[in-house]
């Protein structure tokens, strides 16, 4: 444990070096003029799903969202908590992005929970939040199949929100249904052309 936490401060040093320190800071020109990502990437929570790190990129480069399952639900108005939808509507709304990224992977554990059903660990969130994604499943499907199938729900419910639709009419904004798989790192793309996700 205090090894995990030493390498995390080491991190940190290593942080403030690269882009928090001398002439060149990436953090004060960010703190004096803004962020203006121009990719949104709504993923998991997966520790090993990391966009930034995938992608290496900058401080600035994306708006990243994260939950469990790396799931976009229905356009809702009312007066619960939805967090994930309030960050799409910063993001393409405030932020005005021009990619929006849906990032499933493999092995994910939300998925699984999703699969398993009735058989899970009881939890109080966890079954309820992924069965926004619960699609009508191919027998042969595993999870990782499953995995897919949940980004083209994702897909879905993005075209229920109004001002996603208006910017897709608008070609202002592009989405992407990626998956990653972590074994051997490779992120394939769908291809609607295809119907089916290609080596990116």
């Amino acid at each position: 444990m205090e090894k995990s936490f030493n390498k995390i401060m080491h991190g940190y040093q290593q942080f403030r070096k690269k882009y928090a320190q001398g002439d060149q800071s990436i953090m004060e020109y960010l703190s004096d003029y803004g962020q203006q990502p121009q990719v949104m990437v709504i993923a998991c929570c997966d520790s090993r799903v990391d966009p930034a790190l995938i992608l290496q990129c900058d401080p600035g480069d994306l708006f990243v969202v994260r939950n469990v399952a790396n799931i976009v639900p229905p356009f809702e108005q009312d007066d619960m908590h939805h967090g994930t939808s309030a960050a799409l509507e910063f993001g393409i709304r405030f932020l005005k992005v021009k990619h929006l990224v849906l990032l499933g992977h493999s092995q994910c554990g939300g998925i699984q929970t999703l699969l398993e059903g009735k058989h899970s660990i009881k939890n109080d969130f966890i079954s309820n939040w992924v069965s926004i994604v619960d699609e009508q499943a191919d027998n042969k499907m595993n999870a990782d199949d499953y995995a897919k199938l949940a980004v083209k729900k994702s897909y879905e419910n993005c075209l229920t929100f109004p001002w996603i639709e208006e910017k897709l009419q608008q070609n202002e904004l592009a989405i992407h249904q990626w998956y990653f798989d972590i074994k051997t790192g490779r992120i394939f793309a769908y291809s609607e052309n295809k119907n089916e996700y290609v080596e990116l």
